[in-house]
């Protein structure tokens, strides 16, 4: 029988591996493109197998979904990382100043080591692999923790990298959760993890013990703000896509919806007729992803539950779909009007199907609604007004951005990628991954005359005139 410390002593021989391989032959510029090159090939090989290991792990997970939402996302993260790297590879030349004349100065961008990361079980390729590419693209190994809640995507993931790197450069730990105590306590030079806020501070507080710098890409309630100067069903389109790609099992899904009074009714109706052209019978439901286990599956209809205890309107849509497909953990789409501020559907990131729509007076108020709250990860505003818009992205403070539709802000692959506060810290994606993986090194060539050999005891006569030139 495998123990706790055979475990544990298995993560510390694999991390000592890549250590040795690391130091003994970093990876060039060349090999990192050549890598990322069969990683895509054998990905691309793979697709169908990808899709149902996750099928498998989630119950059902809606094909379209998953090859958009992992295998398509990876894929354009590695395009826009191999047409990119040579040009992120260059030293940047800074100025040295007069002070420091003759002198060159540059920043050099190199790997830091052996980088660990610990992906989560929504996107469960995509979350794991595209910040992989950028510490691969930086010239670091890696180690991979992928989710328990997902093992045969983890399997899935474990065979996919071993057919394009050698354990010494990429490593993938299988385990229980509490292997992921073990896994961050390990001196890594960088430890990426995507997961739960109160996770996240477990993760961080064990990765302080090495002084292990960490990224983390957390969650929290991402609320989209219905203007008063809003296409209101343009709007309910784009927050319906937003909300049930992945039944709502999305990190950046429009956790709750803020809505001028006047029009709350209405966009209720929109998104009605909205979900109901999406999902209205059985073979449509095959594009309806299921709640990946029962514990999820419970916590989100005690979200209902304490709604409905309080009074709140609720309602469930598509429940006459309910009758025609038989289907474990398949939860409807539902919508809370107005809900109480200390309700459970407001007070934890919701991560399913379930919509409050929040009525509000002025824009004003509903800056302040979210203003008062923990800095969301994702921000989404619907207006055709620009003053509007711009009070909203002037007043609030979030991870990320989209305007007049959802979710797409994680596909740019140009932009960061990150939270901010109780929602993360550090960015991916890019250039920004390849920095968060990368060591900015300053390197300044001295060059003759040096100050310095005038500028030494006694500091007298020459020395004491260029001491109080240079501090002028």
């Amino acid at each position: 029988m495998t123990t706790a410390t055979d475990n544990t002593s298995h993560l510390r021989a694999t991390f000592d591996g890549l250590r040795a391989a690391w130091r003994d032959e970093r990876p060039s510029v060349e090999q990192r493109s050549a890598d990322l090159s069969r990683l895509r090939d054998r990905l691309r090989a793979r697709m169908e197998e990808m899709c149902e290991a996750i099928d498998q792990d989630f119950g059902h997970r809606a094909r379209h979904e998953t090859l958009l939402g992992e295998g398509g996302v990876v894929l354009s993260e590695i395009d826009h990382t191999l047409a990119k790297l040579k040009h992120w590879v260059r030293p940047e030349r800074r100025k040295a100043g007069w002070k420091l004349w003759p002198a060159k100065a540059e920043v050099r961008y190199v790997p830091l080591g052996v980088v660990g990361i610990i992906s989560p079980w929504n996107y469960p390729v995509n979350l794991a692999l595209a910040p992989l590419v950028a510490a691969i693209a930086a010239g670091n190994h890696v180690f991979l923790k992928p989710s328990e809640h997902t093992p045969r995507t983890a399997e899935f993931l474990r065979s996919l990298l071993a057919d394009v790197f050698p354990e010494t450069r990429v490593a993938v730990a299988l385990g229980p959760a509490e292997l992921s105590a073990a896994f961050s306590a390990l001196p890594f030079d960088h430890l990426f993890f995507t997961g739960s806020t109160a996770v996240g501070r477990k993760v961080m507080a064990a990765a302080a013990q090495n002084l292990t710098p960490v990224t983390l890409e957390l969650g929290g309630k991402s609320p989209a703000i219905v203007g008063e100067h809003a296409d209101l069903a343009k709007a309910a389109a784009r927050i319906a896509t937003g909300k049930l790609f992945n039944a709502g099992q999305t990190c950046i899904a429009p956790d709750y919806v803020l809505i001028h009074e006047s029009k709350r009714d209405a966009l209720m109706e929109l998104l009605k007729r909205e979900i109901a052209a999406r999902y209205r019978s059985k073979r449509r439901l095959d594009d309806y992803t299921s709640i990946i286990n029962d514990t999820q599956y419970e916590r989100l209809k005690r979200l209902i539950a304490d709604a409905e205890g309080r009074g709140h309107p609720v309602i469930s849509l598509l429940d006459g779909a309910m009758d025609v497909v038989a289907r474990q953990r398949l939860l409807m789409p539902t919508l809370v009007l107005d809900p109480d501020r200390d309700s459970a559907v407001m007070g934890e990131e919701i991560f399913g199907p379930i919509l409050p729509l929040v009525s509000y007076a002025s824009i004003e108020e509903a800056i302040a609604y979210v203003y008062d709250r923990d800095r969301p990860l994702a921000l989404y505003c619907f207006s055709r007004d620009k003053a509007e818009i711009e009070a909203v992205l002037s007043r609030i403070v979030a991870g990320g951005v989209c305007v007049n539709d959802t979710l797409y802000q994680f596909g740019c692959n140009d932009l960061p990628f990150g939270g901010v506060g109780a929602s993360g810290m550090g960015h991916y994606h890019g250039r920004d991954g390849f920095l968060t993986f990368s060591k900015a090194m300053p390197v300044l060539r001295k060059l003759d005359p040096a100050p310095s050999d005038l500028v030494k005891p006694p500091y007298r006569g020459i020395a004491d005139w260029v001491i109080r030139f240079l501090s002028r």
